[in-house]
């Protein structure tokens, strides 16, 4: 059985292609309003309900409205006080400080209902070496009645779109804001479960885009399909390391933020670190890629999750193997070579 339509409005901030596959969700079960910056892309989602730049093929439902007004967008969630409202932050971790800077301006000091923020990026900031809870955290007031949290999980934007099924995790440790992205996004076609853990949800998130690139770099030198499965499965033994040196529990990188993200990232055509991957193989540099629009997560976030593994002195050799082909000119079958050299040990040591 369906739920019932939600009270609680939802604004989305950020029209790409994430966003507004989140948007199309929401907006079967409660009023949605999303924000592009362009006014474009606003009147595609309102006039022909595509985005196609984003989303090519999909039609979007009539029932999601945009505008390119930031005001408006706020208005949405916070111009009833009557009742909570819901803010999805659509946008990638290079555009969350300035998100929250900007969204920071528009809260009001006091308010009744709860106002709930759900990220949805995922990665370490390559200077800080912060992870998206953290970023929040320093751009976004400390009102009691401001809650916060991440959604994550194995997802292509395409796919959520088209309606295809996904299964998700909400992590925060505000059990009314789980409860109401699950009332929101839940059914249809989705399958919204809840966690406390977000460190472990949001480092999963970070660390799969760094296997992804590993994979996609071994599948092009068609190592097949047996060095494919050693490299997800060791690179989900190195998230494990690093998140629970973190804080994170070793259980949330065996579901849906680990085991399941990385699967994914890995094996899937559409994941753009397993894109990037693929064309190091081939003998791109990595200027040619990233000056082709082909952007990946796991590019920005590699070297700040190495500091984070050197630092607190975890082996992290598929991390490092990344790094030194992407930054310092190793070529991947060298770091395959590298890999493959180390010495033998136990496999769930937690020495390697």
């Amino acid at each position: 059985m369906p739920n019932a339509l939600s009270t609680v409005p939802v604004t989305v901030l950020g029209a790409g292609s994430w966003g507004t596959a989140l948007a199309a969700l929401a907006s079967h079960r409660a009023s949605t309003l999303i924000w592009a910056r362009n006014a474009h892309s606003a009147a595609a989602i309102n006039q022909q309900h595509q985005l196609p730049h984003y989303l090519p093929g999909v039609k979007l439902p009539t029932t999601l409205q945009a505008t390119d007004d930031f005001a408006r967008a706020i208005d949405h969630v916070l111009g009833d006080d009557s009742q909570p409202g819901l803010i999805i932050l659509g946008v990638p971790l290079a555009g969350l400080q300035d998100i929250c800077v900007r969204l920071h301006d528009y809260l009001p000091t006091q308010r009744r209902h709860p106002l709930y923020i759900l990220r949805t990026c995922k990665g370490f900031d390559p200077k800080t070496s912060q992870l998206p809870h953290q970023i929040t955290a320093q751009y976004l007031p400390a009102y009691s009645w401001l809650k916060t949290g991440t959604l994550s999980g194995p997802s292509f934007a395409l796919e959520v779109a088209q309606g295809l099924p996904v299964a998700l995790t909400v992590a925060s440790h505000a059990p009314d804001l789980a409860a109401c992205t699950v009332s929101i996004l839940h059914g249809q076609s989705a399958r919204i479960y809840s966690s406390t853990d977000l460190i472990g949800v949001e480092i999963g998130g970070a660390l799969k885009n760094i296997i992804a690139i590993a994979c996609g770099a071994s599948d092009g030198l068609a190592l097949g399909t047996n060095a494919r499965a050693a490299l997800i499965t060791r690179g989900l033994a190195e998230m494990q390391r690093i998140g629970t040196a973190l804080g994170g529990q070793a259980a949330t990188f065996s579901g849906l933020t680990g085991l399941g993200d990385l699967v994914l990232t890995t094996t899937g055509d559409l994941s753009r670190n397993r894109q990037v991957g693929l064309a190091i193989a081939q003998g791109k540099t990595l200027d040619a890629i990233l000056a082709s629009g082909l952007t990946a997560e796991g590019v920005r976030c590699a070297q700040a999750a190495l500091r984070i593994a050197q630092q607190h002195q975890i082996e992290a050799p598929i991390t490092q193997a990344v790094c030194d082909v992407l930054f310092h000119g190793l070529s991947p079958m060298e770091a395959v070579q590298q890999l493959l050299a180390r010495v033998a040990r136990l496999e769930h040591s937690y020495d390697d």
